[in-house]
């Protein structure tokens, strides 16, 4: 078998900052020992340590309900820093002035969000006013005036956030994403992408999620039926869980998808949503005879996969845009929309893949 691409980004939850009186100073903190941490300069730290306070102050001023998710980014052997905003709020009624240079908040460090656009690498804001706002920003090494050194566009096509239950600093859900380019021929590779929900919560959760990733990632089956075997094989003596695999044929125009248990799946397009099969059981326990379903790929879609820590009773056409927003801020849109906080949340897009 020919070897498989696994240079798409991977993002490792760090950790989750509720609204608070403390939110600004302690994010920010946060951010600068993250990223000095992972290598970036003193001035890029200082920067990333700017945007994040600005961001967090944001949402302490106008959210009535807001979270920052902080976390590390790789591509290859570059490291980097990405956040994620989460609120319920009155939203923005215009967003190209929320980012006009000039433009900031009263109370805030003055930046404004132009300027933290400026800074980012990679910026993306999406708001429905009287619902709430989901903004993300990347940071990649660079030195002062002069470009990151991860530029490929190929690193937004795939978006996703987990989030433990309240209580619990851990996630039991867990994704991970891959790509085929065995046959792509100059084509834009196959793209594969698993979901898991580890049963329950806590670290034993969290326990078989991380060993459903290793498997997905170290298996040299790039079928769905075939990467989902492999991770139950790996998941017996843990908890197990439901878990999902999706590949995104480019080529051919197609997907193809198996799961197990109660990941949802779902084709987004213009004309709505398709929902994708998944068979009863426990993935690492007990699991029927595995089906693998063909579906045509949405021109201008996307793929939104997700765990019971989110409910189904979310409409993308209720978030006016979305489709034209990174994955990542389609995800955050979601669990905004969809997910709770008596269960650990687990949720994954791509777009732009095909």
């Amino acid at each position: 078998m020919g070897a498989v691409n696994t240079a798409a980004p991977s993002g490792e939850d760090i950790a989750w900052f509720r609204d608070g009186v403390s939110l600004a100073a302690t994010a920010r903190g946060a951010a600068s020992t993250l990223a000095r941490r992972v290598g970036l300069s003193s001035h890029r730290s200082a920067e990333v340590a700017l945007a994040v306070t600005e961001a967090a102050t944001n949402i302490q001023r106008h959210a009535d309900d807001g979270a920052l998710l902080l976390r590390v980014v790789r591509a290859g052997d570059q490291a980097g820093v990405e956040f994620l905003t989460v609120d319920s709020g009155p939203g923005m009624t215009d967003v190209p002035a929320a980012l006009a240079d000039g433009t900031s908040s009263a109370g805030t460090l003055g930046i404004g969000l132009g300027a933290v656009s400026r800074l980012a690498d990679q910026f993306d804001l999406h708001s429905v006013p009287g619902r709430g706002t989901v903004m993300a920003a990347r940071f990649w090494p660079r030195t002062a005036g002069a470009p990151a050194l991860v530029t490929s566009p190929e690193l937004s096509t795939v978006g996703g956030v987990t989030r433990p239950i309240s209580g619990e600093t851990v996630c039991g859900d867990a994704w991970a994403v891959r790509t085929d380019d065995r046959d792509s021929a100059g084509d834009r590779p196959a793209t594969l992408v698993m979901l898991c929900d580890g049963l329950g919560h806590g670290p034993l959760a969290a326990r078989a999620s991380q060993a459903a990733v290793r498997a997905f990632h170290e298996t040299r089956d790039h079928s769905p039926a075939g990467a989902l075997e492999a991770v139950h094989r790996a998941l017996r003596g843990t908890r197990g869980g439901a878990v999902a695999v999706a590949r995104i044929e480019p080529a051919a125009g197609r997907l193809l998808y198996c799961g197990i248990g109660n990941i949802s799946g779902f084709l987004l397009g213009d004309g709505g949503r398709r929902a994708l099969l998944s068979a009863p059981g426990i993935v690492g326990a007990h699991m029927r005879r595995l089906r693998t379903f063909d579906e045509p790929l949405p021109a201008h879609g996307a793929l939104v996969m997700h765990s019971d820590g989110l409910t189904e009773r979310w409409d993308h056409a209720t978030l006016p845009g979305l489709l034209h927003h990174t994955p990542l801020v389609m995800a955050g849109q979601l669990l905004r929309e969809a997910g709770g906080r008596r269960d650990d949340a687990g949720v994954v897009v791509i777009k732009g893949a095909w």
